[in-house]
């Protein structure tokens, strides 16, 4: 009698298995997530900078006596850096804040996913939030003041994208070093320091020489300083020492926030 040859089934996955999942596809799912949590608020959020930007311009106008066309536009293209500086000093750390507190951050960095995945999944979202208030403002000042623009394209959009950056990844990184209570707080603290104490919006002349040495090595007077010469070339173009001291601060910005969700639990 011959042997029965004995043949192993065929391994097969449950179905319940998810395929593998590259990067590309786990950041658009990312992507996606977050666009979900915030995409129905972002009308509403172009409407509130809009709001915002017709209060720095006209408001603060009202402050000039007088004021004449070079400092309505100096006011004018001040007012894009300081909206990218409030969505990224302020809303950043808030709705982190928030998404710590609900549970929602906690459950996201549970996944088995790379956690600066989350961080590139976040700062693009922000970007998306925070870039309309730069037409939004040059809009409202063109019906306020009725201005006229010389738009330097390339300097524009890259020193758009990187000061929102910069901010995005700033508030960020307090929004996952401190308490959610202590980030609000200090992002608070920080828009008003950036709004009524930064060279952005009013001539840096205007403030005691000690102060202006500090914004030498703080991003906010060379963010308003690069803007303002994308919005109006002609003006000496790009300052290289303002280029590297924002792009400092966009890097550390990034390092802290990436540091913070790889080690922290």
């Amino acid at each position: 009698m011959s042997e029965a040859t004995v043949v192993a089934p065929r391994t097969r996955v449950p179905r319940a298995v998810p395929p593998r999942t590259g990067l590309w596809a786990t950041y658009g799912n990312l992507l996606r997530w977050n666009m979900a949590q915030i995409g129905a608020m972002l009308p509403l959020i172009i409407i509130v900078q809009a709001v915002l930007a017709a209060g720095i311009i006209v408001g603060f106008g009202f402050l000039i006596s007088d004021i004449n066309t070079p400092a309505a536009l100096f006011l004018s293209t001040g007012t894009p850096t300081v909206l990218l500086m409030v969505i990224g000093l302020v809303m950043v750390p808030q709705g982190v804040a928030q998404s710590r507190t609900s549970g929602t951050f906690t459950y996201l960095r549970a996944l088995p996913v790379p956690r600066p995945l989350h961080l590139l999944a976040d700062l693009t979202v922000w970007l998306v939030v925070a870039l309309p208030g730069i037409p939004v403002s040059v809009f409202v000042a063109w019906l306020r003041y009725d201005l006229t623009y010389s738009f330097d394209w390339p300097v524009l959009i890259a020193v758009s994208v990187l000061t929102a950056v910069m901010a995005t990844s700033v508030g960020y990184a307090l929004a996952v070093l401190l308490p959610p209570l202590l980030a609000q707080l200090a992002s608070q603290v920080l828009v008003f320091f950036v709004m009524l104490f930064s060279p952005i919006t009013f001539p840096e002349s205007q403030l005691p020489g000690w102060l202006r040495a500090v914004h030498d090595v703080l991003p906010f007077r060379p963010a308003g300083d690069l803007l303002r010469s994308g919005l109006v070339s002609g003006g000496g173009g790009v300052d290289w020492t303002d280029l590297a001291v924002l792009s400092a601060w966009c890097l550390l910005g990034l390092v802290i926030s990436v540091r913070a969700l790889v080690r922290r639990a």
